[in-house]
């Protein structure tokens, strides 16, 4: 089952490696099923050896119901986060440059386009917690506050969307706008807050974007 959406999780997994969001077999792919049905990538498999049969299909109690593969360590945290948040693809990376400014702020705010468009909403910090446990969906969903990303301090990211390509937008621009904070801030720069209205129509702009 699910034939066309495994190979779609396993394209994206393969993309966010490409983009340097994870190394070797970091972070995870997951895409709602159907009611309570859920596909992850498995756990710590190197996604260039992957197949789309690799794929985990699980349940709302993390039993697999199709595949051979153990599903993500993470997996309870991940059907938590499906479970509480209205959407249907979720990505979490270890991606450097957002992981770094956990560290240096709760919040990377509306600043940059990039982030004001795939992410819309300023991305906040989540306290840590180990990975592989439920607690960390939980304090995803409570820190997600209408963005759709969310930084783990000392992990990585979590982003979500309507589907895979919305996600991943969100972790590709967020590692961006995440690179560009950074170095505003070593360079010893004041980063100004925008005007909420020319926020507002920037957003509005996305919503045409594409063919």
């Amino acid at each position: 089952m699910f034939e066309r959406e495994k190979k779609q999780v396993l394209d994206t997994a393969l993309e966010i490696k490409r983009c340097g969001l994870v190394s070797l077999s970091g972070g995870n792919v997951s895409l709602r099923a159907g009611d309570g049905q859920y596909l992850v990538t498995p756990s710590g498999m190197i996604y260039e050896e992957m197949v789309p049969d690799d794929v985990c299909l699980i349940d709302d109690d993390c039993r697999v119901i199709e595949g051979e593969r153990k599903p993500s360590s993470d997996a309870s945290a991940l059907v938590y986060m499906f479970q509480h948040l209205p959407v249907n693809a979720i990505i979490h990376t270890h991606q450097p440059w957002a992981t770094a400014c956990g560290f240096l702020t709760d919040e990377l705010p509306d600043f940059l386009v990039t982030i004001m468009d795939a992410c819309k909403n300023p991305v906040k910090v989540a306290p840590f917690t180990p990975s592989s446990a439920i607690g960390m969906g939980e304090l995803a969903v409570e820190y997600t506050d209408d963005s759709l990303a969310v930084i783990l301090k000392h992990h990585g990211v979590v982003t979500y969307g309507k589907d895979l390509e919305e996600a991943l937008f969100a972790a590709v621009y967020l590692e961006e706008s995440a690179k560009t904070f950074a170095i505003a801030k070593a360079m010893g720069a004041e980063i100004p807050a925008l005007d909420p209205e020319l926020i507002a129509k920037e957003k509005a702009g996305w919503e045409t974007y594409g063919q």
